[in-house]
């Protein structure tokens, strides 16, 4: 992803040390001045053209008149990711999207995973979407924080996990037991099926075990989002929170 649209993606790709190339930002822009400011303070050029420019620009939709472009935000490899969060934590937590397509819904859990303070999200080359624009709007600003690993399969993925003593859990309306009767500490992942279809069945039998949420009402599941936002902060309390 070389484009990032939205004052706020531009502010944290700014704050995270991306490589940032130009920033285009609509003439008649008013409230800005912070951003303009930290953007000339690194040498960044700075160009002001209208608001038609910039919709042609966009892929989000929601450009909220600045559109920044640089270098791409790379993915890791999946021994990348292993790494990485090895070295920063003995317990880490990483989250499964299995083909999740919808990008407010993978830009919403990278919004959690980073405010939940996981280690990774882990996605599959197809049938998924990617690090692009429409996901980096709506994870506002935390795409540039959460280590992304895209595997060409993602059962081997969670075997590979299962080597380095990793549990993994499946988010199943159809579970035994609820998120809150299950151990979610140590060395963990969490599954999210796709929005509709959820976990396939091979990625469904390769968890550890499966947990569902409590539904009371009428509606009987969760966007994937919602559903993978509530799991993540279970797994935060039972690790941080004892009462």
């Amino acid at each position: 992803m070389k484009k990032v649209e939205g004052r706020n993606p531009v502010k944290e790709a700014l704050e995270a040390g991306r490589r940032i190339d130009e920033i285009l930002i609509y003439q008649n822009a008013e409230g800005i001045n912070k951003l303009v400011k930290k953007a000339k303070s690194k040498g960044i050029k700075i160009k002001r053209v209208s608001k038609e420019k910039l919709d042609n620009l966009a892929d989000s939709y929601s450009h909220q008149g600045v559109i920044a472009f640089g270098e791409p935000i790379r993915y890791l490899s999946l021994e990348q990711l292993i790494d990485k969060a090895y070295n920063e934590t003995d317990a880490p937590l990483f989250i499964f999207l299995d083909e999740i397509k919808d990008p407010h819904n993978f830009g919403s859990v990278l919004r959690t995973a980073d405010a939940v303070g996981a280690q990774g999200v882990i996605i599959p080359k197809r049938r998924s979407v990617g690090l692009t624009p429409a996901v980096a709007k709506a994870s506002t600003g935390a795409i540039e924080y959460m280590p992304v690993a895209q595997v060409t399969n993602l059962v081997r993925a969670m075997e590979k996990l299962k080597e380095k003593k990793f549990w993994i859990a499946g988010a199943d309306m159809e579970a035994e037991r609820t998120c809150y009767q299950q151990d979610l500490t140590g060395p963990f992942g969490i599954v999210i099926g796709s929005e509709g279809e959820g976990m396939r069945r091979l990625v469904k039998e390769r968890c550890d075990f499966l947990v569902k949420l409590p539904m009371k009402g009428r509606i009987n599941s969760l966007n994937a989002a919602v559903a993978g936002s509530i799991l993540m902060y279970e797994s935060l309390r039972q690790r941080n929170y004892t009462d």
